[in-house]
């Protein structure tokens, strides 16, 4: 029997960051895949990024994950979303090429070192007193390991729908994952049923783009990436997408297939994404609107498919064609494929600890689909978590857990544990309370010292960190004595249309000023007498720091304010085995989901669904007791 010290389930986003993370922090890693040129397949939209989902990839990419890498590799197109708004909320998004996304994520996975691709699919895995041992492949090989991370994405026992007529599979054209979640539940565990869908795909030359509205990428473009060479960057070509609309009409015709509809006749049993819904679910829940906007987006340089972006469906595949052709800019299309729905099965992720090894056999990790989430982005952040803390747990060292305050991937997984889920889980700004303090933008600030430590970022990356800390504290200093007259400035502030000022001013008191950038002050500052002002200039990324730290500092120091309260609760711990159903005085909800989730600290507790201030209260006086 072979042995691994970590063996990895599935090659999708999750799986890619699983078995890379452990690898190269020299755990003997397989991943096991049905298939090594489905690696990195985008199984949805060709697309990475995106609201909040933006920031996931910026963190993953710090601590030393491929997922950004991968996107600057493949990205036909770049954009930076809610420029208009705070810094908090801005996130990157890009257009990717499908086929070339998965070729340079399959690249990567055959560089990385200690690193073996089985294709294979698991049909059991082996637990041994609580500890897993193993697993047992299709093939009918066994293979032993010390930690097991299940990363099956849609395919456990997946089963896709196109009106009433179901195939087995878990993405169009691929088998399911058949006896893994027999063998799971047979450990104890508990699994339920979600739904995903996907939109149809179109035919580019059938479309009139002439009457489209365009959206084009940013000039110049940014990448996700701090490892990806800017001077070669972009990589591809770029293209625009194109933006149309359904209405009125196109809603009536998909009115009619709704009496076959596997969503609303009852054949899919999984509950779907809340906030990606189906056009048919738009359309029944937000009745009042005449039209939903759609994006025309396109799956690679040489694909002549088009990604119909806010269409996903699962109506018959007469009806889709029907309604797509009603569209604006569609009236001649072809449909090269009708969209679909996908079901599977999936654990609630509150049998799962922080770390995302699961609570009832040791060894054993979930991360991705099967712990209830939707999306590349939030998939690939619970790989890299579940990656490292097995290889942690395999050298005997500390594990890993990010905060709600350090990460949105920390904000993810505490609110998978804490509140479990019994629908699809997006990663959303709104969910992050700490969200001006984990910006897209300081990811490398805030993450890369483990990235570091755990051997996944290179020292010259981590030394350039460093130094860029230095020299954002003395801009701070600098800002905060240096002073400019009023006639060198008061052209600037006419410009912008700012209030002018009468004395000379300090320069970080200027900048406090929303429209009033640091630049262009920056530019007014003379070099030979303030020779910081030169480093300042050829290093944007400080200039950038610096502007907005100073811009919100009252905003960010009540939020930091608000974590260290917070982090009095975190620190009081509670012991794994207390028992929560000996105190009556908690409520029978306030016990019953204590005892499920069974919170390590008291700050945990509080963030769980249905426990109460009072519930909290009366744990406190017991664990002082």
């Amino acid at each position: 029997m072979k042995y691994f010290d970590v063996i990895v389930l599935g090659g999708g986003h999750a799986g890619i960051e699983a078995a890379c993370a452990s690898a190269k922090m020299g755990c003997s890693t397989a991943i096991v895949t049905m298939d090594k040129n489905a690696i990195g397949r985008m199984s949805c939209n060709p697309a990475i990024g995106g609201s909040a989902k933006g920031h996931l990839v910026h963190e993953i990419d710090v601590l030393g994950g491929m997922m950004g890498l991968i996107a600057d590799q493949s990205g036909i197109q770049f954009r930076t979303l809610n420029k208009s708004k705070g810094p908090a909320v801005w996130a990157g998004r890009s257009q990717n090429d499908r086929k070339l996304y998965s070729i340079e994520a399959l690249k990567f996975v055959q560089q990385c070192e200690n690193l073996t691709i089985i294709e294979d699919s698991i049909v059991e895995a082996v637990e041994e007193n609580k500890k897993i041992k193993g697993v047992k492949l299709k093939s009918g090989n066994e293979l032993s390991c010390q930690a097991l991370i299940i990363c099956s994405g849609t395919f456990l026992n997946g089963l896709m729908h196109t009106g009433l007529k179901s195939t087995k599979g878990g993405r169009y054209g691929e088998a399911p994952a058949v006896g893994l979640t027999e063998s799971l539940l047979k450990m104890g565990f508990v699994a339920g049923r979600l739904k995903t869908g996907t939109p149809p795909r179109l035919k580019k030359d059938s479309i009139n783009w002439s009457i489209l509205e365009e959206q084009p990428g940013d000039n110049p473009p940014l990448p996700f990436s701090l490892r990806t060479d800017k001077s070669k960057f972009p990589v591809l070509p770029q293209l625009s997408c194109y933006i149309t609309y359904t209405d009125k009409t196109v809603h009536k015709i998909l009115e009619k297939g709704f009496d076959q509809s596997p969503m609303f006749t009852g054949l899919i049993k999984g509950v779907g994404p809340r906030y990606c819904p189906s056009i048919e679910d738009k359309i029944v829940r937000f009745a009042d609107k005449e039209r939903h906007q759609l994006f025309l987006e396109p799956e690679g340089l040489d694909s002549d498919q088009i990604y119909i972006n806010g269409f996903s469906t699962s109506l018959p595949a007469e009806i889709q064609f029907e309604a797509l052709r009603k569209i604006k800019g569609l009236e001649n299309v072809e449909m090269v494929r009708p969209g679909y729905a996908v079901e599977y099965d999936y654990f609630p992720p509150y049998q799962v600890d922080l770390t995302l090894e699961t609570k009832l056999v040791e060894g054993l990790y979930f991360a991705g689909q099967i712990n209830g989430t939707s999306g590349y982005e939030e998939a690939a952040g619970q790989g890299i978590v579940a990656g490292i803390n097995a290889a942690l747990k395999i050298q005997k060292r500390g594990e890993f857990v990010l905060k709600r305050h350090e990460a949105y991937i920390g904000v993810l997984i505490d609110d998978l544990v804490g509140k479990s889920t019994d629908e699809p889980y997006r990663m959303f700004t709104s969910r992050a309370e700490h969200r001006l303090l984990i910006r897209q933008d300081n990811a490398d600030r805030r993450l890369m010292k483990y990235g570091y430590e755990f051997g996944l970022i290179p020292k010259e990356l981590y030394s350039e960190l460093k130094e860029r800390e230095i020299l954002i504290t003395k801009t701070k200093d600098f800002l905060a004595t240096a002073k400019i007259n009023a006639e060198i400035v008061n052209p600037i502030l006419r410009k912008i249309g700012a209030q002018e000022i009468s004395a000379s001013e300090s320069l970080a008191k200027l900048v406090k000023r929303p429209e009033v950038p640091l630049a262009a002050l920056i530019d007014k500052i003379d070099e030979n007498e303030h020779p910081i002002v030169k480093l300042i200039k050829n290093n944007p990324k400080v200039l950038e720091q610096v502007e907005i730290e100073t811009k919100y500092e009252g905003y960010i120091k009540r939020q930091e304010e608000l974590v260290a309260k917070m982090e009095k609760l975190e620190r009081i711990l509670i012991p794994i085995n207390f028992n929560y159903l000996n105190i009556k005085t908690i409520s029978s909800e306030g016990r019953e989901k204590l005892s499920r989730v069974k919170p390590r600290s008291v700050g945990q507790a509080a963030r769980i669904s249905g426990v109460t201030p009072a519930d909290i209260s009366v744990l406190l006086v017991y664990l002082k007791s």
